[in-house]
């Protein structure tokens, strides 16, 4: 479940936390034609980079530019936890990461291993985002729904809404 305070105090780290748990996001360049795609992420905290197995003949790949952008959008795997990152994503070939991220999950769409010629990686080094951590209770979501219906001024408070940077 989400934690409001974790939300309130440290959203960053909370959202750090949140990547690890997932299996997949949904990830897409801005300003192309094309429709976001879901991603495996891979979280380096300490360079605030998201980082992503692919292809080199893939269409993310074929539509990068200098300069591309993209947003990676994340749902908590309680479904109680929403993201939406922003930052300059370039493909880079790293050895050190595919070694870091490497693993048999990873390696069952890599025809020949880590030595696959079309083995690539995306790295999305964030800027900025927005995050929601709401109430997965029903319970609490029903008595604020409930309070504010009641009530000509008050809004349901079933969450918390954060700007984070990392800049």
């Amino acid at each position: 479940m989400a934690s409001f305070s974790e939300a309130r105090e440290t959203p960053v780290e909370q959202l750090w936390d949140e990547i690890e748990d997932i299996h997949a996001g949904m990830l897409g360049l801005e300003g192309g034609h094309m429709h976001m795609q879901p991603m495996a992420p891979f979280a380096d905290p300490t360079t605030n980079t998201i980082w992503f197995f692919t292809k080199t003949d893939s269409h993310l790949v074929q539509a990068l530019k200098p300069g591309s952008r993209a947003h990676f959008c994340v749902v908590g795997k309680d479904h109680d936890y929403h993201a939406c990152l922003g930052g300059l994503i370039a493909e880079r070939k790293d050895p050190a990461k595919i070694d870091e991220y490497w693993s048999s999950i990873v390696e069952a769409w890599y025809d020949g291993g880590k030595a696959d010629p079309k083995l690539t990686m995306l790295a999305l080094k964030l800027d900025d985002g927005e995050i929601w951590a709401s109430t997965g209770n029903p319970l609490k979501f029903g008595w604020e729904i409930a309070k504010a219906n009641l009530s000509d001024d008050k809004q349901p408070d079933i969450g918390v809404h954060r700007r984070v940077s990392f800049a």
